[in-house]
């Protein structure tokens, strides 16, 4: 069960192989995952209920952190707070 204090969060690192690491948007974040699953010859077996990419990549992002888009080759994303939480 994810912890809903990272619904909070607006940004996430991203990390890809031979690339710096990058700091995204939540939207941005949901836009390349959505990409990097269409880029897939098929999606994880976990993933095949989704109706479409979009909704695939958002339970993605809200239930994991990283995802093999082929053998050897992981991508990863982290939420991070840029601000502390107002009281």
């Amino acid at each position: 069960m994810s912890d809903s204090l990272i619904h909070t969060c607006d940004d996430y690192v991203v990390l890809e192989p031979g690339r710096p690491e990058r700091l995204l948007s939540a939207a941005d974040t949901l836009a390349w995952l959505s990409r990097c699953l269409q880029m897939m010859e098929s999606p994880p077996a976990d993933l095949m209920n989704q109706p479409n990419v979009d909704a695939a990549a958002q339970r993605l992002l809200d239930t994991a952190c990283d995802l093999e888009l082929s053998p050897g080759i992981t991508i990863q994303w982290f939420a991070v707070r840029l601000e502390p939480p107002t009281a």
